[in-house]
């Protein structure tokens, strides 16, 4: 993580660490300085967030603004909800990379 970024609510991350590493998911909240709640509405559930230090996840810096605009409104975002973000951030992400690599 570079450290002139700070994290975000509704900001993307990549778990570099653990059993989910490699994958995407979405902070949801913010603990302390070194500490983020993160879920992806599959295996981690908003009801049920993993906690993660900073120093183990790639911070994105895409935000979801759908994600912001829930947990503002009601201070909850539903699991379906997460999952249709990270599937559309990612499907955006990989049609990015093609169009980088001129293919």
């Amino acid at each position: 993580m570079s450290e002139q970024s700070t994290p975000r609510l509704g900001q993307f991350v990549k778990v570099l660490r653990g059993r989910d590493a490699g994958k995407l998911a979405v902070i949801i909240g913010i603990e302390e300085s070194r500490y983020v709640n993160i879920a992806d509405g599959d295996k981690r559930k908003f009801d049920q967030p993993k906690r993660k230090n900073l120093l183990h996840l790639e911070v994105l810096p895409e935000i979801s603004h759908e994600v912001v605009r829930s947990l503002q409104e009601s201070g909850r975002v539903t699991n379906s909800k997460l999952r249709y973000v990270l599937t559309k951030f990612a499907e955006e992400s990989a049609a990015a990379d093609v169009e980088q690599k001129g293919e």
